[in-house]
């Protein structure tokens, strides 16, 4: 029974006067999306929610409205269905070039039709196409999320808006992915799927929200609950949001209780889905020297508390260590600084070197473009020559495009380096953040006020400290594993649950047994009993985690691992990024298809400064002059074209700016995105020769490692050249400078025969998100 809810922090919840979303008055209306209501259901570590937004056509002709919007990073989207006229039509989920063809082939065809597709591991679009006028359309989404739990207390987030990202690269020829405001770049070939226009400041009647939190205890003590917006108490064990909260940030709910060590079993059919959970016992782990380097995100979108909490953030990491460390520090905008007196190199932690470093944290200050991949990339390099504990910490919002090129460039080579992530915003990007630590095996902090910056740092401080438990591996008896299927095992820390997930045959029964080595090197075990549950939301939160783990696998480069995240998918009736949820009704209700398409404006993120209109001056255009484009065509227009609002004299949504992120001090010094009159793409390589290359080198793999990494070398001179000669081939060219980087013979090797591969495969069928 919830007895109290406590505030995190009244001050930075009060509603932002005159402002709101989506609801701009204009001759013929307000802009289609009308409710958004959320109903989430908690029993112990795992929430099972729905989503439900409610859509309006206020005009005289039918309309095509898309809507991009957040869910939760680790969530499970499991059904879609739409209502329209009193009519339920269910979403089927089928491969997303395919799925894409039954929406544009019913929308032409001038029936009612929907579609919800995955951008971003927590970005989502939605189109509803030919609501006729004066009709309301709702769509709904089921999802199942874990919730994290450190320190007895296990975190509800829901985000609710979508905030700018930094868009680099230059802009590409052709018909854009989507109707953003930023073109599609070399860097973020979907940039204009990610970038919906944000609505400039001083409307009201924002978006109704509703969002509903039930807590079934489970058996578990609920000592406290504390919440990041105003919520009331209703009867029983339900908190409620109180009306006229905006979609500006994330919803936060932190639940106190205490977990316990567990197997639980789910079985469906001849198979079945466990979770093991194994609580460790309050412990000081022994510290060992390590080398850390500190990344911090200083561009213009970290203005205002978050560049004081970052700065916190990061003196507090540097002043946690010990004379036996050493460490560098980098911060980065358009360019990549280092604290006078130190170097670019590795320094000893002594106090003197700690000193300066945190002398020049003090002084920074937000400005500038996210320009993320370099400074990664050195922090990279530093740590590729280290022989002990190698930590990469990273503080930022996380608020980038190219996530998949980061992950690329930088995936593989961080094998073996403990990534955390520090993610300071009340938007912030988790899902990126999620997928880097998950990389290197790290934790990702999220802090949305500087109220819960010390508590974060508590949990990074013993996160970069030594690991409680090393080297983990599970032994079976009585139960069948199916060994592809077992999550990363990683480490355990102090205060901090070990959470496997994975699949069995069988029955439902037996143990598990965890092994590993402690801080002093000796052995260590757990040994865990099964029970089974009736607990459906497990097969479809593993199926999520592992299409996760592919798909971050897919970006890093292994290309040819499309069929079976689709495979997967369909399996598990999980959305990914290469499936899609459509919903089609066979009742034609508008002849010639939609007379207006119509991408809704999102609200500015709380904390954010206001978007710079004047950076780049939306074309207001009437709805009513705005041609629909040809069946298939993408929304705002004919290909290419800026997408069109509704205007009464005065300014609407708009994109934010034509550089990335739209905000003043986040645009003042980015790269202006400029397209040429005519862009040449470069050739695409032989798959001949990159065959031969690949034979060569698997012949070679027998070679002592002097000989192999020669080899690779030569490998990578050769790729480069090849690289230049076809007018500058991105994916060549990573690779190339990868392989004549240096480092770890068998980690280059894995890289040089995954990218030879993925190269030889690319080409055979387009970009997931254009097809």
């Amino acid at each position: 029974m919830i007895t109290s809810i406590a505030t995190l922090r009244p001050e930075e919840c009060a509603p932002v006067p005159d402002a709101g979303l989506g609801a701009l008055v204009t001759e013929r209306g307000n802009l289609p999306l009308e409710s958004v209501d959320v109903t989430a259901a908690v029993s112990g570590l795992i929430a099972g929610v729905e989503v439900v937004q409610g859509f309006r056509n206020p005009h005289d002709v039918a309309l095509e409205a898309t809507y991009v919007f957040p869910l939760p990073d680790r969530a499970a989207v499991t059904a879609f269905r739409m209502e329209a006229d009193g009519r339920v039509i269910e979403g089927i989920l089928k491969e997303r070039g395919q799925a894409r063809a039954d929406y544009d082939r019913a929308i032409s065809q001038g029936r009612r039709a929907a579609i919800a597709e995955e951008d971003r591991p927590d970005v989502f679009t939605i189109r509803v196409g030919n609501i006729v006028p004066g009709e309301r359309v709702t769509v709904h989404l089921t999802l199942n999320q874990p919730l994290p739990y450190e320190d007895g207390a296990a975190t509800f987030r829901f985000p609710l808006v979508v905030a700018p990202r930094y868009i680099p690269g230059a802009p590409l020829d052709g018909e854009q992915a989507g109707a953003g405001w930023a073109p599609d770049t070399d860097a973020v070939p979907d940039a204009s799927r990610i970038t919906p226009p944000v609505l400039l400041p001083g409307f009201p009647n924002p978006v109704r929200l509703s969002l509903a939190v039930s807590v079934e205890e489970a058996g578990l003590e609920l000592r406290e609950v504390r919440s990041s917006l105003h919520v009331v108490r209703e009867e029983g064990a339900t908190v409620r949001l109180q009306p006229g909260e905006r979609l500006d940030r994330d919803f936060i709910l932190r639940l106190s209780f205490d977990a316990s060590t567990s197997l639980a079993l789910t079985p469906d059919g001849d198979e079945g889905t466990f979770v093991l959970t194994v609580v460790p016992e309050p412990a000081r782990a022994t510290a060992n020297p390590k080398d850390v380097v500190l990344v911090l995100d200083r561009s213009g979108s970290m203005t205002g508390w978050k560049m004081v909490a970052a700065r916190r953030a990061a003196a507090r990491i540097v002043d946690t260590l010990t004379s036996g460390d050493r460490f560098a520090v980098l911060s980065f905008d358009n360019v990549v600084e280092y604290p006078d007196g130190l170097g670019e190199g590795l320094s000893e932690a002594s106090d003197r070197n700690r000193y300066r470093a945190v002398e020049h944290l003090a002084r920074l200050e937000a400005r500038g473009g996210t320009e993320m991949l370099t400074p990664l990339e050195r922090a990279v390099t530093l740590l590729g020559d280290s022989t002990g504990d190698r930590v990469l910490v990273l503080v930022t919002d996380g608020q980038v495009g190219n996530e998949d090129q980061i992950l690329e460039r930088t995936g593989a080579r961080l094998s073996g380096v403990r990534v955390h992530t520090v993610g300071i915003d009340r938007a912030v990007n988790a899902g990126f953040l999620g997928r880097l630590a998950g990389l290197g095996g790290g934790r990702c902090e999220l802090v949305e006020s500087e109220d819960r910056l010390d508590e974060a740092m508590e949990h990074i401080h013993r996160r970069i400290g030594a690991p409680l438990v090393t080297d983990l591996s599970l032994k079976a008896d009585g139960l069948h594993l199916i060994p592809e299927s077992v999550s990363h095992l990683g480490s355990i820390y102090s205060g901090v649950p070990l959470t496997v997930l994975g699949r069995y045959r069988g029955e439902a029964g037996g143990t598990l047994t965890v092994h590993g080595l402690d801080g002093a090197a000796q052995p260590w075990e757990r040994r865990v009993a099964a029970t089974a549950v009736d607990n459906l939301a497990a097969r479809a939160i593993w199926a999520r985690a592992r299409l996760r783990t592919l798909e971050d696998r897919y970006a890093s480069g292994d290309h040819s691992l499309e069929g079976e995240i689709v495979e997967v998918s369909l399996k598990y009736g999980v959305l990914c990024r290469f499936t899609a949820f459509v919903a089609v009704d066979s009742q034609v209700v508008a002849e010639g298809g939609p007379g207006h398409r119509v991408i809704q404006p999102v609200e500015a993120p709380s904390g954010w400064e206001n978007p710079v209109a004047a950076a780049m001056p939306m074309t207001l255009t009437s709805m009513a002059q705005a041609s629909p484009p040809a069946p298939g065509g993408r929304p705002g227009g004919a290909p290419g074209a800026a997408p069109k609002f509704a205007a009464s004299g005065m300014g609407t949504g708009a994109p934010p700016a034509a550089t990335a992120g739209g905000f003043a001090g986040h645009a003042r010094m980015m790269p202006a995105p400029t397209r040429s009159p005519r862009q040449v793409r470069p050739q695409e390589p032989s798959r001949e020769q990159l065959t031969e290359e690949l034979e060569r080198l698997r012949a070679a793999a027998s070679l002592p490692a002097a000989d192999r990494l020669r080899h690779l070398e030569d490998l990578g001179s050769r790729l480069a050249a090849l690289a230049v000669h076809l007018g500058g081939h991105r994916e060549l060219a990573a690779l190339a400078e990868d392989l004549q980087s240096g480092g770890d013979v068998d980690t280059l090797w894995r890289r040089a025969v995954e990218g030879l591969e993925a190269l030889i495969g690319s080409g055979r069928r387009g970009p997931f998100w254009k097809r």
